[in-house]
């Protein structure tokens, strides 16, 4: 077979692996751990395939069954589509060797999450992958209701109530986005992306459709003040779908955001980068005061994660302006971010085994009985504060640098008063770890498996600094930004 061809195949891999490691774990679920590790771990094998192909030859297209567009569903893959992929399987390999542990002695638990966190896998990485609006409706309704699903599985009455929130939150936002989906189709007659590029045009029914999938993507993304559901949440849910929650599930719906202004909306949408921006400096500070005033360390990190959704939306407007610098600087952010709050989440996974709680003034010198999840703790706030040489500080360097060519002063004192409220709350979690608490308890063991986890989660997001030319020479290809510079890869 033509190598070409297989390259392309393989573009279904991603998707595949994990659908039948969700249908197996289901049938079979006295297997279901080994079935979903060995789904993971091969769907890694299958994005890192993908790579040398798409430095040699470019982005990959695919028309599955042999129906192109606009009568069939093609799947695309530039750099921007794998650099995400990449993001999710390293992410996700990480929570399922924590899950394996953290749920051992829940057969029941176990057996309920091994298929629901597969199936998130397989929409996320449909998502990255699809190329027409209304098939990624379908990956967003499928992710949303795996990861409501996931939210519950602990029981309870926090986490039902919590689920029930981010159910009708989900809901709420495909719908917006579908009645998006709609008007874009009636007005132009297709649904792929490419063809809808050519298409449309400044008109009422084009605003009208960027509005409303603009609002769903929001409310799922948790943009301020649509963050309502997110704290709730994701402070509710086992570590390990918490960890999911936030390194991985909102950036799906930021990921069509970006996707969609690029491609579709960008060249009519006016002011509405500012007003984009503006949300996102809103919060940034919003969310790090949140997360100063918290008592609970998982509210602390849910707050956090309002806070650093709002650096990625900074982009939208430095984007006008820098193009290729703040888009760069902002995916950089986000795949830094989901290592460093994935290995936070796990980190209060342990705490929680080993204290039976997560207040934070009651730690109890943490850091003497549990050395390494304070140390992967610290090693992710280094990238959550974008302290050199961390993923995280290349990313906000990247917008800051943004920020300051073209003058915007506002723009970058939000970016360095962010960094300054993360590095607060950071250290007010530290500082606890190495204090006696008042309340004394009897301590828990933790299995090193979760402690080793979220410590190579987090070394991961700090040596993201240390290897920035293949991430951003990634990130280029295919050119998905729209944006011609030189250098580019092809």
């Amino acid at each position: 077979m033509d190598t070409a061809v297989l390259v392309q195949s393989g573009l279904t891999a991603p998707i595949l692996l994990p659908l039948i490691g969700a249908l197996l774990a289901f049938v079979m679920r006295r297997w279901a751990t080994p079935i979903g590790l060995l789904s993971v771990v091969a769907l890694l094998g299958s994005v890192i395939l993908q790579v040398p192909s798409l430095f040699a030859d470019g982005p990959q297209r695919l028309a599955v069954g042999g129906w192109g567009a606009p009568l069939g569903v093609d799947l695309y893959a530039d750099g921007l589509s794998v650099a995400m992929l990449l993001m999710t399987a390293v992410v996700g390999l990480g929570i399922s060797l924590y899950a394996a542990a953290y749920f051992r002695d829940t057969p029941a638990r176990t057996q309920a999450f091994w298929p629901l966190w597969l199936l998130l896998l397989t929409a996320l990485n449909a998502l990255f992958l699809s190329a027409d609006i209304f098939n990624l409706y379908v990956t967003l309704e499928i992710l949303g209701l795996s990861a409501v699903a996931l939210t519950a599985i602990v029981g309870g009455a926090d986490a039902l109530v919590g689920a029930m929130r981010y159910l009708l939150v989900s809901l709420l936002g495909s719908l917006a986005y579908l009645l998006g989906v709609a008007l874009l189709y009636h007005a132009y007659g297709t649904v792929d992306i490419a063809l809808l590029a050519e298409r449309i045009a400044a008109e009422p029914a084009t605003w009208a459709a960027m509005g409303l999938m603009s609002a769903g993507l929001m409310l799922k993304t948790a943009l301020f003040p649509l963050h309502f559901w997110l704290p709730p949440a994701h402070a509710s849910a086992a570590a390990p779908v918490s960890a999911a929650l936030s390194a991985l599930v909102v950036k799906g719906s930021f990921y069509l955001l970006v996707r969609f202004w690029v491609e579709l909306f960008g060249e009519i949408a006016g002011g509405v980068a500012t007003l984009l921006g503006l949300l996102g400096a809103a919060a940034v500070l919003w969310g790090s005061i949140q997360a100063l005033i918290q008592t609970r360390l998982k509210l602390l990190i849910a707050y956090s994660t309002v806070a650093q959704i709002g650096y990625l939306f900074l982009a939208f407007p430095l984007a006008v302006g820098t193009g290729i610098m703040a888009w760069s600087g902002v995916l950089y952010l986000a795949l830094s971010h989901a290592l460093a709050k994935a290995a936070m989440f796990l980190v209060a996974g342990n705490l929680l085994r080993f204290g039976g709680h997560d207040r934070i003034a009651d730690l109890d010198r943490v850091v003497q009985r549990l050395p390494l999840s304070m140390a992967a703790f610290a090693l992710a706030g280094v990238s959550i504060v974008g302290l050199p040489p961390s993923g995280g500080f290349i990313g906000k360097w990247l917008l800051l640098q943004s920020a300051l060519t073209e003058g915007r002063w506002g723009w970058a004192i939000v970016i360095v008063l962010g960094g300054v409220m993360a590095a607060a709350y950071v250290f007010k979690v530290v500082g606890h770890a190495f204090t006696e608490s008042e309340n004394p308890h009897q301590a828990q063991p933790v299995p090193a498996t979760m402690e080793w986890v979220a410590f190579a989660l987090a070394a991961a997001a700090v040596l993201m600094g240390l290897i920035v030319s293949q991430p951003l020479g990634l990130l280029e290809i295919g050119n998905p930004f729209g944006i011609q510079t030189e250098g580019a890869a092809p």
